[in-house]
Formats: structure tokens, C-alpha cells, sequence
């Protein structure tokens, strides 16, 4: 394929809705399953608290480059609601927070549920694949926002309570606020905390020696706009949810109140040398049901399906059990991606569940490589860059709000 061909498949994909390569007719597909979100956003006031898109997902989640490309366009049309949730701090170096600062002391130790991060007899972990502890007092986490648009009004910190737990301060602006984690028995909480005018930072402090578990932090203003909170692991797959605690989950679901939750893996899994799509298939349904009895059966959910992706090696690129064609210049699509992609779909179909199609987006299979010559995507082929976000995230902002439109019926 010729440098030109490339170029123009792929920004002919950006202009327009082109049907899904994978058989869904359009790059939303099963629009209907999120008729309560686009409700909410038609009934929105000026005085309603935000409504609250919530996604969880792997590197291109946890780098937010998707959610800000899709966050920006949302709060020009409906207003900033605040940036969201977040994990405590900064639980790993290079950590991504667009449009606020997070910082913490370095008296802080984290359980994540990737990696090195991860241990299972560490302190239980939530919906932000981390928990920060510390054990000394005087340890800090903080957030100040980058500019004045990104102030906030209310914040939200998820914590462990337990026996024998120490007490945080909870400063914002100029207020605080002492909050004692011991307890008779471990058990998540979670406290928020208002201003009667917006501000641009917040802090948690330890007031002694004792251990401190904090699960998430968000920041949000209190009446109006839309909040796109983008809570990411890289090198996750959706099986890596299953380490998150049950009960710490059902506590933060309960008190960032979603009304929408976004799904959005496949990459990791479509690059496995182990992973069958038969145990994809199970690990999407324990998740989506997991969700559906913490949050509750009537939040919707939107599956977002895996971007098209490439390698050189050969070896990984027959993953999915069949040699793969060469795209351009040695780059090759694992087959497995395509057949996680396809399962994708087909389980949104059959679990109550809207389906987005990243790949058709993008332009379909052998799109990544033209992708990285408009230096949308990163030389691994698999990343995105800041301007790469951007589209995407115009993408599927146009699309939801053709469907949206559709549902009020304009």
C-alpha cells in the first residue's frame, strides 16, 4: 500500500460514520442500551449535580490521551463538571493527570493490580487499580488544578477503614476537616467535602503514625456540566479487575455516582501468546455482571472496542492461530486483536451493552501505520499521541451525539 493510500484511508475515516469492518453497521452499534445516559444528558440543569462518565480501562485510559480528546468537546458543549476521579496521588512515575497536578510525599507505599504493584495480601484496592498507604505522620497527597477552568467546589476522597487506622486532614482552599480511619472492622468509606467557592487545590495530610489507605480522590463542582473521569492501568487486561476489591468497589460506585460507565480494553489482550477469546468472552462477562451488581443494573455501559494496533514480530502477529498479512513496511495486526474485537461486539450484543468500534474509527485493520505517519500514534503502533487523542476523542463525541440526537429525536 503507498504512503498516499494510507494517508487517505485514514483521514477519510476520520471525516465520516464508515460501517464497521468487524459487521457492525456503524461505529456505534446498540445505541439503545444507553438511552438513560443520553436522558440525563437532555434533562441536565444548571443546578443538577454533574453528570459522570466513568472509564475503566488499560494504557490508553491511564494516559488519558482518549478520554481528555473525548473530555474537551463534552464540557465545551455541556460545561466542566470537575476533573473526576482519580487514583491518590502519584501512584507510579510519569503518571498522567490532564488538566490538574497531582503530588504526594515520598512517605507513601502502593498496591496496584498490575505488575510489581501488585500483592494480594496488601491493603484492598478499588475501582483506581490503586491504594497509597503510609504509616508515618505528616505524609501528604495533593492535586492543584492547572488553570482557574479546572477549579472545583467538592472533593471526594475513598479510604480504608480499619482497626487501629489513623486520622487525615482534609484541606481545601482554606477550609480542613479531620477524619478519623479507625474503626472495629475493615471497611471501605468514603467522605466528600465542599467550599462555598471554586478552588484550585486540595490535600490530605496524616495527623499521626498510624496506617492511612487511601483507594481514589476526586475533585468536582457541585451544580452543572459533565465529569469524564478516566481511571487506567497500563498493561492491563480485563481480567486484572478481578483483583479489585468487591466492597471497596460498591462503596466508590456509590459515592462518584456514574451514570455512565465506559469499558475499554482489548489491546493488551489481543497482543497475548496465552489468551483465548474463549477466556475473554468469560472474563467480559464476570466483569459486566461484577459491575452491573456493584453499580447497579440500571447505570449503562458502553464497551469500547480495541484500536487497531501492529507489530513486526511475526510470531506475536499469528497470535490468534493463523499467519498475519503485512500491512506496510513489515507491520502486521495480531490476528487475536481482530477476534478479541469481533468477540467484543458480539458480547455487547448479548450482555445489554453499547458497542464502539475504535478500529472502524481509525479505518479498519492495517490503519495504525497511517495513523503513525500523521503522528497520531506512537512508532510502537500502539500508543497515541496527544493529537491522535484529540481525533479519537472527536470521533466518538460526534457519534454519541448523533445517537444522542437520534434518541431525543431531532
Amino acid at each position: 500500500m503507498s504512503l498516499l493510500a494510507v494517508l487517505v484511508a485514514a483521514a477519510a475515516a476520520a471525516q465520516s460514520p464508515v460501517a464497521s469492518p468487524s459487521g457492525c453497521p456503524q461505529r456505534l452499534c446498540f445505541a439503545e442500551h444507553l438511552r438513560p445516559f443520553f436522558e440525563a444528558l437532555a434533562a441536565r440543569e444548571a443546578e443538577d449535580d454533574p453528570l459522570h462518565i466513568l472509564q475503566i480501562g488499560d494504557s490508553h485510559t491511564a494516559g488519558d490521551m482518549i478520554t481528555n480528546g473525548w473530555r474537551i468537546p463534552l464540557q465545551a458543549r455541556y460545561g466542566r463538571g470537575g476533573r473526576g476521579v482519580l487514583a491518590a496521588g502519584q501512584p507510579y512515575d510519569g503518571y498522567l493527570t490532564w488538566g490538574v497536578t497531582a503530588s504526594q510525599s515520598p512517605g507513601w507505599s502502593v498496591n496496584g493490580i498490575y505488575g510489581r504493584a501488585w500483592a494480594n495480601y496488601g491493603q484492598p484496592v478499588g475501582i483506581s487499580g490503586f491504594t497509597q498507604t503510609a504509616r508515618g505522620a505528616g505524609e501528604y497527597l495533593g492535586i492543584v488544578t492547572d488553570t482557574p477552568e479546572h477549579n472545583f467546589d467538592r472533593i471526594t476522597v475513598c479510604a480504608i477503614k480499619q482497626p487501629g487506622a489513623g486520622t487525615v486532614i482534609m484541606r481545601m482552599g482554606y477550609q480542613a476537616e479531620s477524619w478519623a480511619l479507625d474503626s472495629h472492622s475493615r471497611e471501605p468509606a468514603c467522605r466528600s467535602m465542599e467550599s462555598d467557592y471554586p478552588v484550585s487545590a486540595a490535600s490530605l495530610t496524616t495527623a499521626d503514625d498510624r496506617v492511612v489507605s487511601i483507594t481514589s480522590f476526586g475533585t468536582f463542582r457541585k451544580r452543572g456540566g459533565v465529569v469524564v473521569s478516566n481511571l487506567g492501568v497500563s498493561g492491563t487486561q480485563l481480567i486484572h479487575m478481578a483483583r479489585e476489591d468487591d466492597s471497596v468497589m460498591r462503596a466508590e460506585f456509590e459515592a462518584y455516582d456514574p451514570d455512565l460507565v465506559v469499558l475499554a480494553f482489548g489491546t493488551n489482550e489481543g497482543f497475548s501468546m496465552e489468551l483465548s477469546v474463549y477466556q475473554y468472552e468469560a472474563d467480559l462477562r464476570n466483569q459486566v455482571n461484577r459491575i452491573r451488581r456493584l453499580a447497579g443494573d440500571d447505570v449503562p455501559i458502553l464497551l469500547i472496542g480495541a484500536p487497531d494496533a501492529a507489530t513486526r514480530n511475526a510470531r506475536l502477529a499469528a497470535n490468534g492461530g493463523r499467519a498475519a498479512s503485512v500491512c506496510d513496511e513489515g507491520w502486521m495486526t495480531p490476528t487475536l486483536l481482530g477476534d478479541i474485537r469481533h468477540r467484543q461486539m458480539v458480547m455487547a450484543e448479548q450482555l445489554g451493552l453499547a458497542f464502539w468500534d475504535w478500529n472502524a474509527a481509525m479505518g479498519g485493520r492495517c490503519s495504525a501505520h497511517g495513523w503513525r505517519l500523521r503522528e497520531f500514534m506512537r512508532g510502537d503502533h500502539v500508543h497515541f499521541t496527544p493529537e491522535g487523542g484529540l481525533e479519537i476523542g472527536r470521533i466518538l463525541f460526534g457519534d454519541l451525539e448523533r445517537a444522542a440526537a437520534m434518541a431525543r429525536g431531532d
